[in-house]
């Protein structure tokens, strides 16, 4: 994971960042989704309140964003690995992204959990106590301010497929940190010397310079 190459290493990071768009667009479309079928007629400010859904679908939706935004923030470091605020950037933008994809993975994976042990029972809530289902799988007798059809098999078909698109941002999120630690020449990264070559390189590109408008200066 240290061995950041200058050759290659910029187009691995381009692919990277590319990657956690896509991925990022995806999740956020998937959360939208869940949210506008499903969990907005159960997340309204009233006596049944599914807080564990709502805050879940809340991370999953800002996780794909800030993906988004890390990958954009790789895309333009693979251009420019000299940038000391883009390197920064960097940093900062995959390490809360694989916090944040990290915690939105296990909060989906424990409202799958909730939700199957339960036989979506937290998904009807608003709906009459005295005739609610035991379950969302069969929602014969319910009298619902929404429709209840195929709430449960939606609801998992869409979050399954999110939990594994926020495990996935995690770990690019991750290969993306250690690569900003490689060009920042910091623990545990810190004998990979592509610091000390960019800096060498960059050291060479203003030497050149000088000496071109050195010779610029001498024909004028």
């Amino acid at each position: 994971m240290c061995g950041f190459d200058k050759d290659k290493g910029p187009g691995r990071l381009m692919k990277k960042g590319l990657i956690l768009i896509l991925v990022g667009h995806i999740n956020f479309i998937l959360g939208a989704i869940v949210h506008g079928s499903v969990l907005r007629h159960i997340s309204k400010p009233s006596q049944h309140i599914s807080t564990n859904y709502t805050v879940a679908n809340i991370i999953s939706v800002t996780s794909g964003l800030l993906s988004i935004a890390a990958g954009i923030t790789a895309i333009v470091v693979s251009r420019n690995l000299h940038g000391f605020k883009l390197q920064i950037s960097l940093l900062i933008a995959s390490f809360l992204n694989a916090l944040l994809s990290a915690a939105c993975s296990a909060g989906l994976l424990m409202a799958i959990s909730i939700t199957i042990a339960h036989n979506g029972a937290g998904l009807m809530f608003g709906c009459n106590d005295t005739v609610v289902p035991i379950n969302a799988r069969s929602p014969v007798s319910s009298q619902c301010p929404f429709d209840t059809t195929r709430i449960y098999d939606t609801t998992l078909a869409l979050w399954i497929p999110c939990a594994l698109l926020s495990a996935a941002e995690a770990g690019l999120s991750v290969w993306c940190f250690i690569v900003g630690l490689a060009l920042r020449g910091l623990a545990p990264c810190g004998n990979s010397y592509i610091k000390e070559q960019l800096e060498e390189e960059a050291e060479h590109s203003s030497q050149t310079r000088r000496l071109m408008g050195k010779h610029l200066n001498a024909e004028a």
